[in-house]
């Protein structure tokens, strides 16, 4: 065999080994890229769960002070009449509320980078607040107030004076609302906290796996 015979043998050799060498590093790439997806949706998962369970649990607990804000306000006006249309009113409609003000004023701005987590614990609390107490013991107070005025249960107040007249006769009532405003303040604290925190954990993991 003559020496350019030897060459070609050398070439070929050479050029099949360059050809695995690189076929072996893009497997190589392919594989850590592929973990590095794998991860990255892990995290998401992670965070969206907890973001979900959280806003959940805020809606849960709004539910259940609309429940008790009406069962207050019945009790108050000493109303009987149409109970499951007032209790299915007062669990649904907080709970609607409360998560979807979470999302547009919480989930959104955390998303977009403008707040902080002073800012989202923040937040979180007022919307936790706003809806999950102020504004079913709002609706319970009107609802109930209807219909004692309708059936009667409760005597009339006098003209000029009505809402400060239902103040007075249910102030009682609406104290004991204080308990779950507190309750809510603090779980909104709470929530907006972690969720900040999650997302940042999720972010730096995102960044340093780049």
């Amino acid at each position: 065999m003559g020496r350019d015979g030897e060459k070609d043998i050398k070439m070929a050799t050479y050029t099949h080994d360059q050809h695995s060498l690189s076929l072996g590093h893009a497997n190589l790439r392919r594989s850590m890229v592929i973990e590095i997806i794998e991860k990255k949706i892990e995290y998401l998962r992670k965070e969206k769960t907890l973001n979900i369970y959280g806003t959940m649990m805020i809606g849960t607990t709004a539910s259940f002070s609309g429940l008790l804000a009406n069962f207050i306000f019945r009790h108050c006006f000493r109303v009987n009449h149409d109970a499951l249309k007032t209790y299915v009113s007062l669990s649904i409609l907080p709970f609607l509320s409360t998560v979807v003000a979470y999302k547009f004023l919480v989930t959104d701005a955390l998303y977009s980078g403008n707040i902080s987590q002073e800012s989202c614990a923040l937040r979180s609390s007022l919307v936790s607040i706003a809806c999950g107490v102020l504004y079913p013991t709002a609706l319970a107070f009107s609802k109930n107030g209807r219909l004692a005025v309708k059936y009667h249960t409760v005597p009339l107040p006098p003209r000029g004076r009505v809402l400060l007249y239902w103040v007075m006769l249910c102030q009682k009532e609406i104290k004991g609302m204080v308990i779950p405003l507190a309750f809510q303040a603090s779980l909104g604290i709470y929530n907006g906290i972690q969720h900040y925190a999650i997302f940042e954990s999720t972010l730096e993991k995102t960044v340093h796996e780049d």
